[in-house]
């Protein structure tokens, strides 16, 4: 799966096949689950359009970021243009979902170094943009919480439908807390079987401690009879 605009970077072969289950399979069951979300976050909100969006997760290795990633694509599949932005600053990843190389990014921009238009990344997936997070920067949280960053979500919303953002694990660091009263709404990823009530419970009230909009909570990894990998959407 080839991008245009930068250079390809090698990844574990399928790896990406995989991950963007809404792309290379759009008939799977995994992939009607993804736009059963995407039709519950259009529609959790009659009084404010939901156009920023953040999603994190208690703890690293939850499927935090395939799942935006998956949730850029079918969103995108509705032909709006949306901006998929790594801000996971501390470990990012998508520039080996999509193929990218990651020399420039979401730190250049917030450092003044760069803008969005040089560095957004049109991607084969029609009206689907990708800002990988550039280079990892000292102070991620201070970056996030900066007034560049507030220059950066009103510049890129002025531009694209939707934005979608990958966070680090709320119950590791700040960062997330950081963007997410900034967004009109936040998704947490849970693996289940794997996170704890108590992580869950701990990760809700940390991002309704900075008035986030917690929109609900997607199970992942739940084994099903008819399908290895099962998606819920639940509002909260």
């Amino acid at each position: 799966m080839a991008l245009k605009g930068k250079k390809k970077t090698p990844a574990a072969p399928g790896s990406a096949k995989r991950k963007l289950i809404t792309y290379t399979d759009p008939k799977s069951p995994i992939s009607e689950q993804y736009r059963t979300i995407r039709t519950n976050i259009l529609f959790s909100s009659v009084d404010q359009s939901l156009r920023s969006i953040l999603v994190t997760s208690t703890s690293p290795g939850e499927g935090k970021s395939t799942t935006i990633a998956n949730l850029a694509v079918v969103f995108a599949n509705q032909g709006k243009k949306v901006l998929l932005v790594d801000a996971d600053m501390r470990k990012p990843t998508m520039h080996y979902t999509f193929g990218l190389q990651n020399t420039f990014g979401l730190t250049n921009i917030l450092t003044k170094q760069t803008t969005l238009d040089a560095t957004a990344v049109q991607s084969d997936i029609e009206n689907l943009s990708i800002l990988t997070s550039g280079p990892i920067p000292p102070n991620p949280a201070e970056l996030l919480g900066s007034v560049s960053m507030k220059e950066f979500l009103e510049n890129s919303l002025e531009k694209y439908d939707f934005v979608l953002f990958d966070t680090p694990p709320v119950l590791a660091v700040t960062d997330a807390q950081v963007l997410a009263n900034q967004c009109d709404g936040t998704i947490l990823v849970v693996n289940s079987g794997k996170t704890e009530i108590e992580g869950v419970q701990k990760a809700k009230d940390l991002l309704q401690s900075v008035k986030a909009k917690l929109l609900g909570v997607v199970l992942n990894n739940r084994t099903m009879k008819d399908s290895s990998y099962y998606y819920y959407y639940g509002k909260e």
